[in-house]
């Protein structure tokens, strides 16, 4: 299918940041060639044309991180960016603050650092939204995190200095990712790999980002993979091997999937792209057609009476990265 013959698709508000973006945000992690968490590499040439065809789509919104290839996917970015001579009109691009990858230093001059490289590596002189990244990985408590002259309070200031447009929070256990939310310092939030059909873990998290007024992005909607390529192609979750009591629930969910002759990538798609509380679905993008092929999932009409039956499935009550439940921050 020709990129000019893809359906447009709406633009949402993001949160209270101003910004508007389509439902669907090309995830640039894999961009980055990453092959130890994707199992698969990206070579620089395949990167470029992908990020080209994204800039060229209906998609709007790209989102990558200083980590993402330890840099190598806002440089391939950055490369195109100054192909087109700036960022698009109307184009919204996120990156991440990032702890250092060797030291897993997540300090303020961390913090600093991290966006001045990004800044240097996309070739911007501001940068519309930053997220506060995976400080779980650093070994940061939300205290720490927001402590006076800590990572957050560096961030918030490069807000204030113009560097940045609006800030947000992106890492992965629910009820630290609640914490963060509830001090009113982040405008968006991400969550990943827990708000999908074989995981709702994110409920609670989502609940009170759009209750407080804050975007809500949902990142891999199909587990990374799992809900795309199917168990046997791909049987991993959240980027670690997928137990047999979870390949038998894709199972399942594939298989009424396939009485409705529905793709379960376009299910496991749009059960992300049909909460409203939701503004944008990120899809990791490694290839050009890989936009097009995203975009029709999105698009595919999909009966009710599907839907009825794949709720009916329980989700698993589990961390997806941890296997523990989750446990909710106390009011």
């Amino acid at each position: 299918m020709a990129e000019a013959a893809l359906p447009t698709l709406p633009r949402r508000p993001l949160g209270t940041t101003g910004l508007l973006v389509t439902p669907i945000c090309a995830g640039g992690a894999p961009l980055g060639s990453m092959p130890d968490t994707f199992g698969y590499a990206v070579p620089e040439e395949q990167a470029i044309a992908t990020i080209r065809a994204i800039f060229a789509s209906p998609i709007n919104f790209l989102d990558t991180a200083a980590a993402y290839g330890d840099g190598e996917s806002e440089r391939r970015i950055g490369l195109v960016i100054r192909e087109l001579g700036g960022l698009p009109n109307g184009f919204v691009l996120a990156t991440k603050a990032d702890r250092d990858l060797a030291t897993r230093r997540f300090d303020a001059e961390q913090v600093k650092r991290s966006v001045e490289r990004s800044l240097r590596l996309l070739g911007l002189a501001r940068l519309q939204l930053v997220y506060f990244h995976d400080p779980e990985h650093a070994g940061l408590s939300v205290a720490e995190a927001m402590a006076p002259g800590g990572p957050v309070e560096a961030l918030l200031r490069l807000k204030a200095e113009g560097v940045i447009q609006h800030v947000g929070i992106a890492a992965g256990p629910i009820e630290m990712m609640m914490q963060y939310v509830a001090t009113g310092a982040f405008e968006v939030v991400i969550t990943h790999n827990r708000y999908t059909l074989l995981n709702r873990t994110a409920e609670p998290l989502i609940a009170l980002a759009a209750e407080r007024g804050l975007g809500v992005v949902n990142a891999a909607p199909y587990g990374s993979g799992i809900l795309a390529k199917g168990p046997d192609a791909y049987p991993r979750y959240a980027y670690r091997d997928a137990s047999p009591a979870l390949l038998e629930r894709v199972r399942q969910l594939a298989a009424i999937c396939a009485r409705y002759n529905v793709p379960l990538a376009a299910a496991a798609l749009q059960f992300s792209l049909r909460d409203p509380r939701i503004s944008a679905t990120i899809v990791g993008m490694s290839r050009p057609e890989r936009i097009a092929e995203t975009v029709r999932l999105a698009t595919l009409p999909i009966p009710e009476g599907l839907w009825d039956e794949l709720l009916q499935v329980p989700p698993f009550a589990e961390d997806p990265q941890t296997g523990q439940p989750v446990r909710l921050p106390s009011s």
